[in-house]
C-alpha cells in the first residue's frame, strides 16, 4: 500500500502534508519507511514531552490498557482522580475538567467563565471575553471566534459572538478600552502566542492586563495548551510573571502523545460548573490520565532547569548565525525569523534529517524537554548550516 496516495484519496484535504512518512521512532529519533533517521524538533507540535515511545510512559499506558481503558464518567477511576490531584497541588488551583484537546480545554474556561458571570449578574448580558489580536484558541467555532485573527474569521460563519479582540501594547491600554466599553467577564490570552509566530507577550503588557483584570473583576484566563507542562521552563507560562488565574486550559504535552485536555479552575470558579452543566465522554480517559501521570510526575526543578540550560544554548548557537533575523519564544518553544523562506528551509533541513516546523514565516523549534545534548547539538549544527 502507498500511504501517501491512500491517506490524498480517503483523508479529507485538511493538511498540507510534508512528503514524508514516519514510521518508528525512540526519544528525540525518528525514523521513516525506508529507515532514514530524523532528529525530532517538533514533538508533534509540542505533544510528545519525553519524546517517541518513553519507556516510563509507555509502561504506565501498558498497565492501564490491561487493567481498564475506560469507565465513562459514571464512575470513579483511579488515575482520573490522582492527575487531577497532581495538577491542583503543583498550580494551586482547585478543580479540574478533563476533556480530549485544547480546543475543548478553552470551550470548557470559556463555559466556565460565562457561567461565572451568570451567577454573579444574574443574566447574560456579561458574558464578553476580551482575546488578544494575533491569538489562537482552537478550531471549534467557538474557539476560532475567540481567536483574534481575521484571516479565521472567513467562510464558516456565523460564528458565535461574545468575542473583542484587544491590541498587545505597552500598558494593556486596548484591554482596558475594551473592559470599559463592554459587559466582560474574562481576559483570555497565551503568554507566548504560539501559531501568532511564537510571539511572547511584554512585561508590562501583561502586569497592565493584571491591573484591568482586578480593577474591573475580570476572570484571567490563561491558555497554556502550547505553552503548558514544561515547554518554556516553568511547569506553566504563567509562572514568569507570578500570575494567579482564575482558569488555566492546557492539552497537548499534558499526556505525552494521547489526547488530553484539561480545564483548571481556581478558587473564585471552582464550583461554577455543577452536574449536568458540562461533560465529555472520553474527558478523564484512565489510559490518557495514565499517560499523563507518568510526564506529569517527571517535570520537576531538575528537569526545568535544564530546559532552561537548553533554551539558552540554542539561544547562543543562533543568535549571531548567518541568515538568522531574530529569535523569539521561551524555553524550548523558540521561533526563528529567517532570511531564506521557511518553507525552503524546512526542506533543506528535512534532507539533512531534522525536523523542525513553523508558525507563520518563522522557524518553529520545539523539542522534546528530554532532547540529549549531543542530539540537539547536531541538530543545531544543521540548522546553522542550513540557514547559512
Amino acid at each position: 500500500m502507498n500511504i501517501i496516495e491512500t491517506d490524498k484519496q480517503y483523508i479529507a484535504n485538511t493538511y498540507a502534508r510534508f512528503p514524508l512518512q514516519l514510521k518508528s521512532g525512540k526519544g528525540a529519533v525518528m525514523y521513516d519507511e525506508d529507515g532514514k533517521k530524523y532528529i525530532d524538533l517538533g514533538t508533534g507540535i509540542a505533544v510528545t514531552t519525553f519524546g517517541i515511545a518513553d519507556e516510563e510512559w509507555a509502561t504506565a499506558v501498558t498497565a492501564q490498557v490491561n487493567a481498564l481503558q475506560h469507565t465513562s464518567n459514571l464512575y470513579y477511576s483511579e488515575p482520573c482522580a490522582q492527575l487531577a490531584k497532581m495538577l491542583c497541588e503543583k498550580t494551586g488551583m482547585k478543580k479540574v475538567f478533563f476533556s480530549n484537546s485544547g480546543a475543548e480545554a478553552n470551550e470548557c474556561a470559556i463555559k466556565a467563565a460565562r457561567r461565572w458571570a451568570f451567577t454573579k449578574y444574574g443574566d447574560e448580558n456579561h458574558s464578553t471575553i476580551i482575546t488578544l489580536k494575533n491569538s489562537f484558541h482552537g478550531r471549534t467555532i467557538t474557539t476560532l471566534a475567540a481567536t483574534g485573527q481575521d484571516v479565521f474569521h472567513k467562510e464558516f460563519g456565523p460564528f458565535t459572538p461574545g468575542f473583542v479582540y484587544a491590541d498587545v501594547d505597552e500598558n494593556a491600554d486596548s484591554v482596558r478600552k475594551l473592559a470599559e466599553e463592554n459587559d466582560c467577564c474574562a481576559i483570555m490570552f497565551e503568554v507566548v502566542q504560539g501559531e501568532g509566530g511564537v510571539m511572547p507577550l511584554p512585561a508590562s503588557f501583561i502586569e497592565g492586563l493584571k491591573k484591568v483584570a482586578e480593577e474591573k473583576d475580570l476572570l484571567l484566563v490563561i491558555d497554556e495548551v502550547q505553552t503548558g507542562n514544561g515547554r518554556t521552563g516553568k511547569l506553566y507560562s504563567y509562572m514568569h510573571f507570578g500570575l494567579e488565574p482564575d482558569i488555566v486550559s492546557t492539552a497537548k504535552g499534558l499526556a505525552g502523545g494521547l489526547p488530553l485536555g484539561a480545564t483548571m479552575l481556581g478558587e473564585k470558579v471552582q464550583d461554577v460548573l455543577t452536574p449536568s452543566s458540562h461533560g465529555s465522554t472520553f474527558g478523564g480517559n484512565p489510559v490518557a490520565c495514565a499517560g499523563a501521570i507518568s510526564i506529569f510526575s517527571r517535570l520537576t526543578d531538575e528537569l526545568l532547569a535544564e530546559v532552561t540550560a537548553k533554551s539558552d544554548y540554542i539561544l547562543s548557537a543562533l543568535q549571531e548565525a548567518k541568515g538568522v533575523k531574530s529569535i523569539s519564544g521561551m524555553g524550548l518553544m523558540l521561533g526563528i525569523e529567517t532570511e531564506k523562506p521557511v518553507a525552503e528551509v524546512l526542506s533543506s533541513c528535512r534532507e539533512k534529517g531534522v525536523l523542525p516546523i513553523s508558525a507563520k514565516t518563522k522557524l518553529r523549534l520545539l523539542p522534546p524537554l528530554n532532547i540529549g545534548w549531543d542530539e540537539l547539538k547536531e541538530a543545531i549544527e544543521i540548522i546553522k548550516e542550513v540557514l547559512a
